[in-house]
C-alpha cells in the first residue's frame, strides 16, 4: 500500500521514469481534506476524469482548485498529465481580466458586450476594461453560454478578477434561469391588494374632513397688510434639463497630463505661416504613382513628419528634456502623432522616424489611427516619442496653440490649408496657405532656436527638393 501527497499545479507533459517508491509519505488517516493538495491512494493510481469528491478505497479527495493532476502507475512508472475543469462542475468556466500592461495595475469595467444567457464563442470579447490609456477587451476562454456575470459595469478591477461564469453547455443556463421567471407574479398581486384595502379607508377620512370643515373659526373682520415684493431672482434651468456622466479613465488621465503640463512648463508658442504650392503640386504628380508601387496615399503628414525630422536635427535642443538639474539629449527621434477618437485623445508613437521613406511613415500613420479609432492600439505603441505633431487643420482648425506632451519638450500644431492673397514677386496672386503654431519649453528652449526650427520646417515643406539635397 502506497500512500503518496500529489501537488495539484503539474507541468501539462509527460513525466515517466520516476519510482513511486520515490513520493513522500504521508500518516495513514481514515478522511483527509486539501485545498492546496490532492490526497492519492493504493497501490495503483486510478485515472480519475472528472471529480469534485472523488473516493479511492474510503478516502475522499476534495477537488477545488481548476486544474486536476492524473496519475497512472504501469510498473514501476508514474505518468501525469492535468487538463482545465471548473471548481463545482466541468461545465462550468471564469472569465477573468487579463493582464493589462506592466504600468497598469487596474481598470474600470466600462460595459459588458454580452448579458446572461447569449452564446460565446472561444476568444470572443464579452466586456470592455478602461485604463488610463487604452480600452482593453475580456475574451472568453471556452466557447458556452454566459450563466451570469460576477462583477458590475463602473467597478474597478485588477488583473484576474472574475467577472463572468460561462457554461459549457446551454441547458446549464437554461435550468438555472427557469426558476427565476416564476417568481414576479406574488409582489404585484401583494401590492395591488394592499392598495384595494387602503382605497376605502381614504375616502372615509376625506368624507369626514369635510364634513368637520364648516366648523371651523370665522374670518377676521380686516386683513393684514401685504408684505413689500422681493427681487426677482435670476431663474436657472430647471435640473431634469441636465445630465451628470462621470469621467472616463481615459479623460481624466488626458485632464490630469493637460494641467500637469500647464503647471510644469514655461510654455510659449511661436508662429509662422507656410506656402503649400509646391507641397500639393508634388502630392498631385505622383499621388497615382505612389498609390500604385506601395499601396498607399500620398498625404501630407508623412512631408511634415520628414521636415519635422530634418528640423529636430538642425536644433537637437528641441529633442531633449529637462529631469532635474540636468538636460537629457536624445540621439533618436521617434515623432508622436496625436490622434482624436470618439473616447479621447491618444498619441501613438512613429519609432526611429528619421530613418523611415515617405511610403513607410505614411503605412505606420494609417495602421497606428485604424487601432487608435477602434480601440485596439496597445501601451507600447503609446509611450515614448520625442516630439509630438498635432494636425487641428482635419477638423477646420486656422490657428491655436498646442500643448505640450510631457516629458516632451515642444509640439508642432497644423492648421487648415486656407487660399489667401499673397505677394509673390511683386505681384499679388492667391496661393495655398497654412499657419503653423511651435509650442516649446522655454525653460529649455530659447526663442531663437524655437524660430529656427519653425523656418526650417517652413523651408523644407515649401520646397521638399532641400530633404535631397540636405540643405
Amino acid at each position: 500500500m502506497i500512500w503518496g501527497i500529489i501537488r495539484r499545479r503539474v507541468a501539462s507533459s509527460w513525466v515517466t521514469g520516476q519510482s513511486a517508491s520515490r513520493i513522500r509519505p504521508a500518516a495513514v488517516r481514515p478522511r483527509c481534506y486539501a485545498q492546496n493538495e490532492a490526497v492519492i491512494s493504493g497501490s495503483n493510481f486510478e485515472h480519475f476524469q472528472s471529480f469534485s469528491y472523488s473516493t479511492s478505497l474510503g478516502i475522499h479527495v476534495a477537488n477545488l482548485r481548476r486544474e486536476a493532476t492524473i496519475l497512472v502507475q504501469h510498473g514501476n512508472h508514474i505518468i501525469s498529465n492535468n487538463r482545465s475543469f471548473s471548481s463545482k462542475s466541468g461545465d462550468l468556466v471564469d472569465a477573468v481580466v487579463p493582464f493589462m500592461g506592466e504600468s497598469i495595475t487596474d481598470g474600470t469595467l466600462a460595459k459588458f458586450l454580452k448579458k446572461p444567457g447569449d452564446r460565446v464563442e472561444v476568444d470572443e470579447p464579452i466586456a470592455q476594461i478602461e485604463t488610463d490609456k487604452v480600452t482593453i477587451d475580456v475574451t472568453s476562454p471556452e466557447a458556452g453560454v454566459i450563466q451570469k456575470l460576477v462583477a458590475k459595469e463602473g467597478e474597478t478591477v485588477e488583473p484576474g478578477t472574475k467577472i463572468a461564469v460561462i457554461s459549457k453547455s446551454a441547458e446549464a443556463v437554461t435550468q438555472s434561469a427557469s426558476p427565476e421567471k416564476a417568481v414576479p407574479d406574488t409582489p404585484i398581486s401583494a401590492e395591488k391588494e394592499s392598495e384595494k384595502a387602503q382605497t376605502p379607508t381614504a375616502k372615509t377620512s376625506s368624507t369626514k374632513e369635510s364634513k368637520r370643515a364648516p366648523a371651523s373659526a370665522p374670518e377676521p373682520a380686516a386683513k393684514a397688510p401685504s408684505p413689500p415684493p422681493k427681487p426677482m431672482e435670476p431663474q436657472l434651468p430647471p435640473k431634469d434639463r441636465e445630465r451628470r456622466v462621470p469621467m472616463t479613465r481615459l479623460r481624466k488621465r488626458v485632464a490630469t497630463r493637460l494641467k500637469d503640463s500647464q503647471n510644469t512648463f514655461a510654455m510659449l508658442t511661436t508662429f509662422n505661416e507656410v506656402d503649400m504650392t509646391n507641397s500639393m503640386k508634388l502630392r498631385s504628380e505622383y499621388k497615382d504613382a505612389f498609390v500604385e508601387k506601395h499601396g498607399v496615399k500620398l498625404g501630407f503628414m508623412s512631408g511634415f513628419v520628414k521636415a519635422a525630422v530634418s528640423a529636430l536635427q538642425y536644433q537637437p535642443v528641441v529633442n531633449a528634456v529637462i529631469d532635474g538639474d540636468d538636460i537629457i539629449y536624445r540621439d533618436y527621434i521617434d515623432i508622436s502623432i496625436a490622434v482624436g477618437t470618439p473616447k479621447g485623445l491618444v498619441v501613438p508613437v512613429i519609432r526611429n522616424a528619421g530613418s523611415m521613406n515617405f511610403a513607410e511613415i505614411e503605412k505606420e500613420i494609417n495602421t497606428l489611427a485604424k487601432k487608435a479609432n477602434d480601440g485596439s492600439i496597445s501601451i507600447d505603441e503609446m509611450a515614448g516619442g520625442t516630439f509630438t505633431i498635432s494636425n487641428g487643420g482635419v477638423y477646420g482648425s486656422l490657428l491655436s496653440t498646442p500643448i505640450i506632451n510631457p516629458p516632451q519638450s515642444a509640439i508642432l500644431g497644423m492648421h487648415s490649408i486656407i487660399s489667401r492673397p499673397m505677394v509673390v514677386e511683386g505681384n499679388i496672386v492667391p496661393r495655398p496657405m497654412m499657419y503653423l503654431a511651435l509650442t516649446y519649453d522655454h525653460r529649455l528652449i530659447d526663442g531663437r532656436e524655437a524660430v529656427f526650427f519653425l523656418r526650417r520646417i517652413k523651408d523644407v515643406v515649401e520646397d521638399p527638393r532641400r530633404l535631397l539635397l540636405d540643405v
